[in-house]
């Protein structure tokens, strides 16, 4: 049984002001497995003036200096990544299949920031004018709990490369990862005050970092209804914002494509971090002159895929990180039979051999329309729909009819041809025949989907505002 009664503010481990505590749980056993002292609104202002007042130190750091820092950073984080892994698994749940990945990301992202950086210009000229690149101020940094390391050292280390300072608010359900990594970050000796990591609910610390007048750009990961709060709070004191939120990303099969090749990739695609995951495929789309080919070869493949204890190394899907979020899952299960839609495989309830644990079976339904809620909500589970379509421009047109757009995947048996429809999908990113992952490369969403951009040059940018200077 851990209990956590510190935050982090101007460089020291404090007890929090607040005085709610919050249970910690093992997704896999729903055995309490600690506690947390939530930080409050007092916690979060003095948290907002430490960032404060470190900034103009740390903003006018030169490039060589951050990456010096961030190099520390990056040593400290690695060394706590077994440590980390163990936290991952217990507090999360996921399995082998992510959790490894999950462990080493925190410190593979610091090393791709200080990559950023190193080419980085923060200087060019404009005709006869000097555009130089500043830092925005104090950075609000919100953070879920489907990736709680990877999120914090992501945008701690971009803010700071730009030269801000910042506050970070992680999710209350993932303490004990955000305990390690802190404790991690502090070894790496930056000076006090430019981060601070404070743990509370997000209508209490999340509602004063968007509102606060001192703090002048918040990153935000996480739901779309939460988002479209945060610019409203925000809109006072016109913050900059980046939000990467939800999605309910479409995978085309394009007519051509061969069945066992594909069918896999897009299992993946949409299983990924057992389905909690903002960039999931959960929406495939099949052409229907082979929808019963492609009915079949998705019930056969799903049958190999195991929901089941993060511990068992044939686990490929863990279970959801809350009692709410499984029956939240189950709701929607139950909402696509009352709508119509047939059920492939999967399912109500837990797997078979198991009656504990937030496990969720993993579940296709077919004969889906693109007007059911199934089709159109964001799940965050291991539910995909599978869509019958008729044409190419049909599948455009079921793809691109979406409040949401931050993921797409065209398979297809011609890449000239996947390209093609690729360009004509409305989404920040789109991946052709292939699951790979480019960092350096830009990430966000359109329409609810998101604000602005993440990762490589872009991400950077996000912190930094251009001032012009004219000389005679």
């Amino acid at each position: 049984m851990q209990k956590i009664d510190k935050i982090y503010i101007n460089g020291e481990f404090l007890t929090p002001h607040g005085t709610e505590r919050f249970e910690l749980f093992n997704p896999a056993t729903e055995e309490v497995i600690g506690t947390i002292q939530l930080a409050d609104v007092e916690d979060t202002r003095r948290a907002i003036a430490a960032a404060k007042a470190a900034f103009p130190e740390w903003s006018r750091t030169t490039k060589v200096q951050r990456i010096a820092a961030l190099k520390r950073m990056h040593a400290a984080v690695v060394a706590c990544e077994e440590e980390l892994l163990e936290a991952i698994i217990t507090e999360y749940g996921a399995p082998a299949a992510r959790s490894r990945w999950m462990a080493s990301y925190p410190a593979d992202v610091i090393l791709q920031v200080m990559q950023t950086l190193e080419s980085f210009e923060f200087e060019e000229q404009a005709g006869i004018a000097k555009v130089i690149l500043c830092p925005v101020g104090v950075a609000g940094l919100i953070t879920p709990w489907n990736s709680d390391a990877g999120f914090i050292c992501n945008k701690l280390a971009t803010a700071l490369a730009a030269g801000c300072t910042a506050v970070i608010k992680p999710s209350e359900m993932s303490a004990i990862q955000t305990q390690i990594i802190t404790e991690a970050l502090h070894k790496a000796e930056l000076p006090a005050g430019v981060f601070n990591i404070v743990t509370g609910r997000g209508e209490v610390v999340g509602a004063e970092i968007s509102r606060h007048p001192d703090i002048a750009k918040i990153s935000f990961t996480g739901s779309t209804a939460v988002g479209k709060g945060i610019i409203e709070s925000g809109a006072a004191t016109l913050k900059r914002v980046t939000l990467e939120l939800g999605g309910k990303s479409p995978t085309i099969i394009l007519d051509d494509a061969d069945a066992a090749t594909v069918v896999p990739m897009a299992l993946m695609a949409g299983f990924m971090n057992s389905g909690q995951a903002c960039i999931a495929g959960t929406r495939i789309l099949v052409p229907r002159s082979r929808l019963t080919e492609f009915e079949q070869a998705f019930s056969r493949a799903v049958e190999q895929i195991q929901s089941g204890s993060p511990r068992d190394e044939k686990t490929d899907i863990g279970p959801m990180v809350s009692r709410k979020q499984w029956e939240r899952v189950q709701s929607y299960i139950r909402l696509g039979l009352e709508e119509g839609a047939t059920l492939l495989t999967g399912g109500e309830g837990r797997p078979a051999g198991f009656d504990k644990g937030w496990l969720v079976k993993p579940t296709v339904f077919t004969q889906v329309n693109n007007q059911m809620r199934i089709a159109r909500e964001e799940i965050f589970g291991p539910v995909l729909s599978i869509i019958p379509y008729e044409t190419e421009a049909d599948a455009l047109k079921i793809a691109n009819d979406t409040d949401y757009g931050l993921n797409a995947m065209v398979l297809s048996g011609s890449l000239e041809r996947g390209l093609r429809v690729a360009r004509q999908i409305e989404t920040g990113r789109v991946l052709v025949n292939t699951l790979a992952h480019e960092p350096q490369a830009p990430f966000g969403g359109v329409k609810q989907s998101g604000l602005g951009r993440e990762m490589g040059k872009w991400g950077l940018m996000a912190y930094l505002e251009p001032k012009t200077l004219l000389m005679g």
